[in-house]
């Protein structure tokens, strides 16, 4: 699959600097660069390339290419910061026959510095991360056991919710067969009819009643007829 090339910053201006061979291991100064008289001035674009980032300097009105710096990794040897000022740094150019050189580069406001340097971190971040997913979707993974494994037990606690809107237990509550009250008889408990004339119903003397009020039993009459079963046969004897 073909790559395509990726423009990730747009610089319309930096000043280019001639630079002196660096002959201790001290960091770069750029107090001892021309900074009045830049060797050469145009435009910055940083673009990548799959995992490749290159920085290229082309003129200003026609874009041709002036010089390009691959860039590897960040921080690193292509793109070097100086030690007394964040607008300038060194940058490593190459050309296609692998020859390369160091040249001064900087800006007139700082943050354009500042705004290369977040572009680099950027970059090489997500590349790495990139990376860092290939390698997992490679290695071997471990077969993941959900099994239960001897004497393990679950528990499950379930909320049934009912037509009425109530929530209950999973488990049902036995009926209580003590303590209830029990209904009353149909018909609102009638009483039975008394018989007629009150016959057969005699009262005994309790042992409160008045002596004035009990019966006389030589003044009830007799009666020589007693009712023959057969025609008070429904009625209850008292």
């Amino acid at each position: 699959m073909e790559e395509y090339e990726s423009i990730i910053l747009v610089q319309p201006e930096v000043f280019v600097y001639k630079i002196p061979p660096r002959t201790t291991n001290r960091s770069y100064r750029a107090n001892d660069w021309n900074l009045e008289n830049p060797d050469w001035t145009g435009r910055l674009r940083l673009v990548s390339k799959g995992n490749r980032c290159v920085v290229k300097l082309e003129d200003k009105m026609s874009g041709a290419l002036f010089a390009q710096a691959p860039i590897e990794d960040y921080p690193g040897v292509a793109v070097e910061p100086v030690s007394d000022s964040s607008r300038y740094f060194v940058l490593q150019i190459k050309d296609d026959n692998g020859r390369s050189a160091f040249i001064g580069c900087g800006y007139a406001d700082r943050s354009q510095a500042f705004d290369l340097q977040v572009s680099l971190q950027d970059f090489f971040k997500r590349v790495k991360k990139e990376q860092e997913i290939a390698q997992e979707k490679e290695a071997p993974k471990p077969a993941l056991d959900l099994g239960f494994k001897e004497g393990e037990t679950i528990k499950i606690n379930m909320k049934i919710t009912k037509k009425d809107g109530s929530e209950g237990s999973g488990r049902t509550k036995p009926k209580s067969t003590t303590g209830g009250i029990l209904p009353p008889p149909p018909g609102g408990g009638s009483k039975l009819p008394p018989p007629p004339g009150g016959l057969g119903v005699s009262r005994e003397a309790t042992p409160t009643s008045s002596p004035t009020h009990a019966p006389n039993p030589a003044a009830a009459p007799s009666n020589p007829n007693p009712p023959s079963s057969g025609s008070n046969s429904g009625w209850v004897q008292f």
